[in-house]
């Protein structure tokens, strides 16, 4: 029989310990070795007790999570999963973390649906992840059904980008290196509940050149902006504008890759460049086989840069890329793509 995974769970709140033990242990993969009452007491008893996931709060006396986090991802390879308030601070805290290395986070207001799938996932990615080696092999180039030009380029109107656990990170490392002049619309569907996608395009819209924007029902798709899917519905593209509503049994997942890939190829045809970046699971595979039988153009992230080699494996595996890169040269591809 399998070892049940070891979880240290870390919250000043006797309550939400509490919680998250009976959470945790009522799915018998698991076990919880230990709680802590604070970061300090945190970070001591994952240097000596090296459980498999730590579930760490944020605001805490002593030693706040942030704190905690750095101290951990500095002296240890346990990974860790953030219990974030699901509120505008708590969602630009949770962002910061995932940019210290936190693996995922769980809002603590609908943790219990998620608890589970993210510490598999953040098990699954300590185990799997491995250093990027220094003299990288070549990037895969599977045969595409219809070959772009001599010089890269694709004939796409839009770009679609589906991502999941260490998404945050990854789509800034795309959006970045794109230009503010792009030449088409970029519309991305991250899994992420409500509050954290506004605090997500807000920080690209900061930090990256192109205009980056929480999509709204009835927004007219517009040239060199990225559209984020708000947390916790579906976004759906028509040739023009935006289209977001509420599940209607369509997807586990919310927003869905596969339901916005679906749209895109209803919109636009053959004319869709799809990436596929890191996450848990297979959402987006589908309908990003059913663009490239189309003729659409897919790039899927490779293993060695996804936090979580899920989605963009689940692709490949289904024959639905066209290229397999490192997550540092998909900006860069898309531009050659695009003829930026």
């Amino acid at each position: 029989m399998q070892s049940p995974i070891r979880v240290l769970v870390v919250d000043d709140s006797s309550f939400m310990r509490g919680a998250l033990v009976r959470q945790i242990e009522a799915d018998p993969r698991f076990k919880v070795v230990d709680t802590a009452v604070n970061g300090r007491d945190g970070v001591a008893k994952t240097l000596r007790l090296k459980p498999d996931v730590v579930t760490l709060d944020v605001e805490m006396p002593v030693m706040n999570g942030l704190d905690a986090l750095k101290a951990i991802v500095s002296q240890s390879t346990t990974p860790v999963v953030m219990v974030s308030a699901q509120t505008q601070a708590g969602a630009k805290t949770t962002l910061e973390a995932l940019e210290i290395g936190a693996i995922d986070f769980i809002p603590k207001s609908r943790g219990a649906e998620l608890i589970h799938e993210k510490l598999v996932a953040a098990v699954s990615a300590r185990r799997g992840r491995r250093r990027v080696p220094a003299s990288r092999p070549q990037a895969i180039r599977l045969p595409p059904l219809v070959r772009p030009s001599a010089s890269g380029r694709v004939n796409a109107k839009i770009v679609i980008i589906g991502s999941s656990t260490g998404g945050p990170q990854a789509l800034h490392d795309v959006i970045s290196q794109l230009p503010a002049g792009l030449s088409v619309p970029v519309v991305v569907a991250q899994h992420m509940p409500p509050q954290f996608t506004t605090a997500l395009a807000q920080r690209l819209n900061d930090t990256c050149a192109p205009r980056v924007v929480e999509a709204k029902d009835g927004d007219q798709l517009a040239k060199g902006t990225v559209y984020i899917a708000p947390g916790g519905l579906h976004l759906r593209v028509t040739a023009n504008e935006l289209k977001v509503a509420p599940d209607q049994g369509e997807s586990l997942y919310r927003p869905s890759v596969d339901v916005l890939a679906k749209s895109a190829l209803s919109a636009f045809g053959k004319q869709v460049l799809g990436v596929m970046l890191t996450g848990m699971g297979n959402d987006g595979t589908a309908e990003f086989v059913n663009l490239r039988r189309a003729g659409a153009y897919n790039i899927a992230q490779d293993q060695a840069t996804s936090v979580v080699y899920g989605m963009p494996r689940s692709l490949f595996e289904a024959n639905g890329a066209d290229e397999v890169l490192p997550i540092e040269n998909i900006g860069s591809r898309i531009r050659t793509a695009l003829g930026c």
